[in-house]
């Protein structure tokens, strides 16, 4: 059985980020490494994007940036000043492309494209199990689906979206506002918005999104891009030059970080995924510099929850469970908040940035008994 110091398994956006912090440690970059993936990592699948205040460990990569994004819903429509922060998008196959071209110039770094079979703890080694082998470590962390909990109706939703990247011949767009939400379009099947990104006047991603517990039929999606971009966009004539799908689960289940013994989880598997609003890949960033810098000081690299991370937790968890039980929509909750609180302030509560007096001014902008009632129900739980 092949040993190695720590193992990465699953190499998408949590697991090739810590790969890339330990490889820029200089402490940690010579441990051997291996990385797992049934997936070559090849393909333009993803598009993750998230706001920071500075330029931030990928700024090299990243595709489009705004300092302004517009909110649109029936009574309340505004854009909106982002203040310090910027919203920025980062395409999938510049990352992937980014790390693994970095990571092939450590020798101590393996890659493999294998179907990962099984992740167990045996006394003091995680062993992972293939079609092919077996491999142990000191550490494997984990971002695949293999110690996620169920995701039910009852007690999730699904962030579903189905995104084009559009071409026109005419100039089409601004490219300095992006659209965060338009709540306009039918909230028949949930939460439901479109959202544009402009990457230049004649280029964007417009994606169909919907927060709700089940998916919808397949060619629902591509009617709903084709009848905005048409009435919305005044757009009849453009190419689709890249097409995204994806799920995200909104969970009130457990994702659990330390499954068992010398194992990790990382990204959705750990619950990094921000379970009110989707949005990965900022969270992901942050739990795995915590990991690197515990690992440096030969700490366990899974570390309890801090305070602060609970109370973000209880928010999201009671904002889904006011969506599950239908006290208020999605719109009414995000247009409330747009319509009394800065932007700059709410991608901080977003983002887990922000301080409890910031917090309570938020609140007050929503209606107290569902989000009490779900919060104590939540609290208790």
């Amino acid at each position: 059985m092949a040993k190695y110091d720590y193992i990465i398994a699953g190499g998408g956006c949590a697991g090739l980020s810590l790969l890339y912090r330990l490889l820029q440690d200089p402490v940690l970059q010579n441990r051997s490494i291996l990385v797992i993936d049934k997936d070559d990592k090849k393909n333009n699948d993803r598009t993750w994007c998230f706001w920071e205040k500075e330029p931030g460990l990928f700024e090299s990569i990243v595709h489009a940036k705004w300092n302004t994004l517009e909110f649109l819903s029936t009574d309340f429509q505004e854009k909106l000043d982002l203040g310090a922060y910027t919203y920025k998008m980062i395409q999938g196959i510049d990352f992937y492309n980014f790390i693994i071209d970095f990571a092939k110039k450590f020798s101590n770094v393996t890659f493999l494209q294998e179907n990962i079979i099984s992740i167990n703890s045996v006394e003091n080694l995680a062993i992972l199990r293939t079609d092919n082998a077996s491999y142990s470590a000191k550490y494997i962390f984990n971002s695949t689906s293999i110690f996620n909990p169920k995701i039910t109706e009852e007690n999730s939703l699904l962030q579903h979206f189905k995104g084009w990247v559009i071409k026109t011949k005419q100039p089409s767009f601004n490219p300095e506002v992006g659209r965060l939400m338009d709540f306009r379009v039918s909230q028949e099947n949930g939460a439901t918005f479109m959202y544009v990104l402009p990457t230049s006047t004649t280029e964007a991603l417009v994606e169909y999104t919907l927060f709700s517990p089940t998916l919808l039929d397949k060619e629902k999606y591509s009617l709903e891009l084709k009848k905005y971009i048409s009435q919305e966009l005044n757009i009849d004539t453009y190419e689709i030059t890249h097409e995204e799908f994806g799920v995200i689960p909104m969970s009130l289940a457990k994702f659990n970080h330390n499954p068992q013994k010398n194992i990790v989880n990382l990204g959705t598997a750990g619950g990094f995924t921000k379970a009110s609003s989707g949005y990965t890949f900022q969270f992901i960033q942050k739990n795995v510099a915590e990991i690197v810098a515990n690992l440096k000081v030969d700490k366990n690299p899974n570390q309890p929850l801090s305070f602060t991370q609970k109370r973000f937790n209880w928010y999201d968890r009671t904002l889904i469970d006011v969506l599950l039980s239908k006290k208020l929509t999605g719109k009414d909750v995000f247009t409330k908040m747009f319509k009394k609180i800065s932007a700059e302030k709410i991608l901080a509560f977003l983002g887990n940035e922000s301080t409890f007096l910031e917090d309570i001014s938020i609140m007050k902008t929503l209606p107290l008994k569902p989000f009490l009632v779900s919060g104590i129900k939540q609290f208790k739980e």
